[in-house]
Parts: C-alpha cells; structure tokens; sequence
C-alpha cells in the first residue's frame, strides 16, 4: 500500500524538506512529520494550495512527469479584467520564451471561497482584479504565472485546486489529509 498526502502548502514555503535558509524560509519539514515521502512536483514559493507527497516512485512519476499530461487545476487571481480574448488566448495556447503552450481550459470564475492569505495581496483602488480558473496538463517552471502575464493578466494570488482526482478542498492551509493508495 503507498502512502499519498495531499498537502495544502501555505504561501511563502518551499517545496522541499531541506534546503530553506535557516529561520528565514520555512520548508516542508515545519509542516509534514511523515517519514519517506516526497514532493510529487513542486508548487512555487510564492504560490499556494495543493502538494501531493508520496512514498511511491512510480506514483510519484505519473503524478509529475508531463508525459502522462496529469490535470492541474489552478484558482488564479488576476490583475485587470479577465475578458474574452485572453481568456481565449489562454485556451489556445500561449507563446512562451520555451514554446507555445498546450491549449488550456479556462473561465472567469467569481471569487472563490478561500482561506484568507499570509500576507494578503495588495488593493489597488484604480486597478481591477479578477478571478479565473485555469487547468493545465503540462507542468513547466512557473508556467501558470508566465502565461496570465503573457496575456496582460499579471497573477496575484495563485492557488493549485486540483491535480488529477485529488483536491485540496476541506483542508486549511499547513494542514494535510493522508491517503492510502
């Protein structure tokens, strides 16, 4: 039987157990006290929301490895107007400075009903945000980030809902639920 955690990272933690500056940035070992599993993938520093952790290699390469085009569902906080042609550009395929990207399935989306962020994103009065969900089946360095911008859409608040069947609904941020597989 493998072991899987879905972990919900909080903001600001890497996604590793060593490596984080002393005292300074808080790594996965200040939230998960589960010997012999690692990250399935990495989720930025800067973003939140779901990390699977598994003891299990080969369930660790099916989740992680963009040959096996695993869905990943992203709440994505804008800045500016989400409207009709980005968010067409974004289910297309948006060119990057590695490529274009895969065609995406996306929508505008009201703001969803999620835990408040350490520290919060910054207001603009005179600049709207908006609130779209994006997934995604390939898994490229802060792919997500680079494609809202290459729109005009530069991302504020970034949230991994979804990966595959498993999700981080229900589970707080720093907290985990742990599965056997």
């Amino acid at each position: 039987m493998s072991r899987l955690i879905l972990l919900n990272k909080p903001f600001g933690v890497l996604s590793q157990f060593t490596g984080g500056k002393e005292g300074v940035e808080d790594t996965l070992a200040h939230l998960v006290d589960v010997p012999g599993v690692y990250p399935a993938g990495r989720l930025d520093k800067d973003s939140e929301g779901l990390l699977l952790l598994t003891d299990d290699g080969r369930l660790q390469s099916r989740i992680a490895e963009p040959r096996y085009k695993t869905a990943k569902t992203y709440l994505v906080q804008v800045e500016g107007a989400a409207d009709d042609a980005a968010l067409e550009k974004l289910a297309r395929g948006v060119e990057l400075k590695d490529g274009i990207t895969a065609p995406a399935r996306v929508k505008r989306i009201d703001a969803p009903p999620v835990w408040d962020r350490e520290p919060p994103v910054r207001f603009r009065k005179s600049v709207p945000d908006s609130w779209i969900a994006l997934e995604i089946t390939e898994g490229r360095n802060r792919q997500v980030r680079r494609m809202t911008a290459a729109v005009g859409l530069p991302t504020l608040r970034l949230i991994r809902w979804r990966i595959g069947d498993w999700s981080v609904e229900g589970i707080a941020p720093g907290e985990y639920q742990e599965l056997d597989v």
